[in-house]
């Protein structure tokens, strides 16, 4: 009989069948092996932490209207179907709705913690650049416009804009460590992107 992470893991699979690639299935499946990585130093209840990083994007907001309990709903009515018990679903649930940057929440549970540095490690190093690529071109903004700083909606601004201040607000210590390379990527990155066009 399959257990309830196998089942997660194909609801997940399927669900994100068609999502856009910096937001897909295997966005997903790094931010789970981010979270496991992070729980072996900082603890939490990793039923809580499985299931919540499995879930954390299964309806994104921006992809869904704005709507963010979107996503909390479909993780509820899921988790139920699977007799999950009601304590972990709440906590599934609070987890989806307060991950993401945009709500710029701070963490009151450890396992939250866990899960948006996890989500935000994969918005950092060679795999964050990928990704910023992959949604710029997804949403038509400009690759890079040099009479446009930041703010603005180009893609070397959202560098700016977000992913540069995520090594700062990282939640733990083991979060920051692995934090702290990928940073130091871009940074190289962008001075390079920089030489090339000629800033």
């Amino acid at each position: 009989m399959p257990t309830l992470i196998e089942n997660t893991t194909h609801y997940v699979q399927q669900t994100l069948a068609s999502a856009e690639g910096g937001h897909d299935w295997w966005h997903v499946q790094r931010v789970w092996h981010n979270a496991q990585l992070i729980a072996d130093h900082e603890g939490g209840n990793r039923l809580v932490i499985d299931l919540g990083a499995l879930l954390h994007d299964i309806a994104d907001a921006k992809f869904h209207g704005g709507d963010e309990e979107e996503g909390p709903r479909r993780a509820m009515v899921y988790l139920t179907e699977q007799a999950v018990d009601p304590p972990v679903i709440e906590a599934v649930a609070h987890i989806i709705r307060q991950v993401s940057f945009r709500k710029g929440a701070v963490p009151d549970t450890l396992e939250l913690a866990i899960i948006q540095d996890a989500d935000r490690l994969d918005a950092l190093g060679a795999v964050g650049i990928a990704r910023a690529f992959s949604y710029g071109g997804f949403k038509g903004h400009p690759l890079y416009d040099p009479t446009s700083p930041p703010p603005g909606k180009t893609t070397i601004n959202h560098f700016y804009d977000k992913l540069l201040l995520l090594k700062d607000r990282m939640n733990t210590e083991a979060g920051k460590r692995l934090a702290t390379d990928r940073h130091q990527f871009m940074e190289q990155y962008l001075t390079q992107f920089f030489r090339e066009v000629g800033e």
